[in-house]
């Protein structure tokens, strides 16, 4: 089935009235929103409506959760995410989102909207505009104010009927051999449910609780406590009132360890595991030792909830409504800025660690963890760029293969110029961010930006690391526009320094191959990259073996090889594909169709290409506007209608495009297309 939605942890009680009337707004309506107090259901009622209604949809139900979105700026981004668009283009996110879906006939479910209600608003009136086989299925507290909007509030279960069910549920989970049919137990249950006013989360916390009191003892508890606990500050609906007494019932009932490391979590935006845990949350009468004891208190209370991870790690979360009110406790405590920091300093050292490790054999680990804890770097750059702007500096610096190698380039771009902005001064972080911005403009063909950023990081340059990404990000910016030998005199002087294998050289490396492939001299490029493709399969690298094995297949295409550039090429993608390196992936393609074509196979050829465009379309400016890079795609399109005809190689084209980039690259990895072999 196409989409990406989340498989559901619990069994799904009741709704069936609830069920079938969404399902007939989402039949009549593009816009439907399901509103509620939190920890009502909404978000489990989106997801089983978004089941029931994928089929009726070619393109997939896609899920999108906003709970650790905080920056609306950021928003068409995060939804790009949830259908891996890397767009690296100067188009706002915005514009690329709606250019990719607007031919789709898919449902987006967009979870947890109500602290980004304006930016949701806005996102979703653009993209109904020019999808017009596009609808929307929004979960919040608060409707979105849309023209077009349905509303659709969500009441609590029936007590007497689907609440007591999952109540019961519950409790037999958490004690497995449970009665209800004694009369004075169901009658504790059923008031329970009466006092709890049938919402859903509450109902959970409550069963937990099983684990240590009886039905009738938890019945008792909530009757003497909750209107002692009833926040009469806060004026709100009596649903919403409920909710919040549930919680600071299951707080109260915490030990006191429990509730400092429930405040002290809910700095985490998204999945945490033990080992952050302990470093977030230990501290003053909370030893680390101590830590994993009190997490598993909290997940047996159901405060915080376990799942295994897409990567297989187990982590821990909680939801959204427990981290709010863990950030209030927080708050009161007077730890609220303390572990703030505390949360942003560990995210600015798994920068650092991440960065230094780039190069080896972890890094298809690093890239799968950063991409996890990307909601968490996200919020550590964030309260720095407030807090401390040289900080944010050195740690949006350190994070520049993000950016660059893992198809960030746009999110990147912002937090670089934010904190340099913040930072107008020298310092000791200015040339990272500095050639971190030139990188990012780069790749984004924007070669005007990227060579002066490239010479002021060559002014700067202090030591030898420095010099070698200064060059690369010079000559390359010299290089791409068209002057080989000009990119030769800025890349030798650099590259004769000893350094051993970095970064800097490494690209710098790569930049003098991709020169000397320019100059004709195709013996000397490929001798060089296959060094460069040894040394970093030496190191277990991936992402610079990859292009080292595109500079191989460019030789041997020009060589006159075009068999042996095919199994280049799809080397190269099969290791960009690990990384999600969008610009990798499209000039393979563009080579790839065009040694494909050489061997004679005009019709793959020009498939190959019309996945390309896809791909493209995600990374910006048509091959960078690199000479180079326009010239093998123009080569592999001469050769193709040549072989074909105008009219066979344009259906063969738009056959391409169609299959769409997923199918199109699985297809070409695996030989689905012709290589001579």
């Amino acid at each position: 089935m196409v989409g990406n939605l989340p498989a559901e942890s619990t069994s799904f009680i009741g709704r069936s009235a609830e069920l079938a009337a969404l399902d007939g707004l989402l039949e009549q309506h593009r816009l439907v929103t399901v509103t509620g107090p939190g920890g009502v259901g909404k978000s489990r009622l989106a997801l089983r409506a978004a089941r029931q209604f994928q089929d009726r949809c070619p393109d997939g139900a896609w899920w999108v959760e906003l709970s650790p979105l905080r920056d609306r700026n950021l928003l068409a981004a995060t939804v790009a995410d949830a259908f891996d668009i890397t767009d690296q283009s100067l188009r706002t996110a915005c514009e690329a989102l709606c250019g990719r879906l607007a031919d789709k006939r898919m449902l987006l479910v967009l979870d947890t909207c109500e602290h980004l209600i304006s930016a949701c608003g806005h996102l979703i009136g653009e993209l109904l505009q020019t999808s017009p086989g596009l609808t929307v299925l929004a979960t919040s507290r608060q409707p979105l104010g849309r023209p077009q909007e349905r509303v659709f509030p969500l009441e609590p279960l029936p007590v007497a009927h689907e609440a007591l069910t999952l109540f019961k549920e519950r409790a037999t989970e958490a004690v497995p051999r449970l009665d209800f049919d004694d009369p004075g137990r169901a009658a504790a249950a059923a008031e329970v449910c009466r006092r709890l006013d049938g919402i859903p989360l509450a109902l959970e916390l409550a069963g937990a609780r099983l684990k240590l009191w009886s039905v009738e003892q938890l019945a008792s508890r909530l009757g003497s406590r909750f209107d002692v606990l009833a926040d009469t500050s806060v004026v709100a609906l009596p649903r919403h009132q409920t909710m919040r007494t549930a919680i600071g019932w299951s707080h109260e009932l915490c030990e006191p360890l429990e509730r400092l490391l429930w405040a002290r979590l809910s700095a985490f935006a998204g999945d945490f595991d033990l080992a952050a845990a302990q470093d977030i949350g230990a501290g003053g009468p909370l030893p680390a030792r101590a830590v994993e004891q009190v997490l598993a208190g909290l997940v047996d209370k159901s405060v915080v909830r376990t799942r295994v991870a897409p990567s297989g790690r187990l982590g821990h979360r909680m939801l959204d409504t427990i981290r709010e009110y863990g950030l209030r406790w927080l708050d009161e405590l007077g730890e609220g800025p303390e572990v703030a920091d505390r949360h942003a300093r560990r995210f600015r050292r798994i920068a650092h660690e991440a960065d230094a490790a780039w190069l080896g054999p972890g890094q298809l680990d690093w890239y799968a963890r950063l991409e996890a804890e990307h909601a968490d770097l996200r919020t550590a750059l964030e309260h720095l760029l407030a807090t401390d702007p040289e900080a944010a500096l050195d740690m949006a610096g350190s994070l520049w293969f993000v950016w660059f190698c893992c198809g960030r380039l746009r999110e990147g771009r912002g937090y670089l110029q934010r904190a340099l902005d913040g930072c107008p001064g020298p310092g000791p972080y200015r040339a990272a961010a500095v050639w971190a911005l030139g990188m990012c403009a780069f790749l984004q063909g924007d070669f005007v930006i990227a060579h002066r950023l490239g010479e002021e990081c060559a002014r700067a340059a202090t030591d030898p690391e420095q010099r070698l990404r200064a060059a690369y990000l010079h000559g390359g910016s010299v290089l791409m526009p068209g002057d080989p030998q000009g990119a030769l005199g800025i890349l030798g002087p650099a590259l004769a320094q000893d350094t051993g294998f970095t970064p800097g050289r490494a690209l710098c490396a790569l930049a003098r191959i991709y020169a000397l492939h320019n100059l004709g001299r195709h013996h000397e490029a490929s001798a060089e990259a296959v060094l460069l493709r040894d040394e970093c399969a030496a190191l277990g690298e991936r992402w610079m073996r990859a292009y080292a094995d595109y500079m191989l297949a460019v030789s041997a295409l020009a060589l006159g090889r075009p068999a042996e550039a095919a199994a280049h090429a799809r080397a190269m993608l099969g290791g960009k594909r690990l990384l999600h390196d969008s610009f990798g992936i499209a000039i393979g393609l563009d080579l790839l169709a065009c040694a494909v074509a050489f061997q004679g196979d005009g019709e793959d050829g020009a498939l190959l290409l019309g996945v390309g465009q896809e791909c493209w379309r995600t990374v910006g400016k048509a091959q960078m506007g690199a000479p180079e890079l326009t010239a093998v795609r123009q080569r592999c399109e001469r050769r193709a209608r040549a072989a074909l005809g105008d009219g066979a190689y344009d259906s063969a084209f738009d056959r391409g495009v169609a299959t769409g980039l997923d199918e199109g690259l699985a297809m070409a990895l695996k030989g689905g297309f012709a290589d001579g072999s």
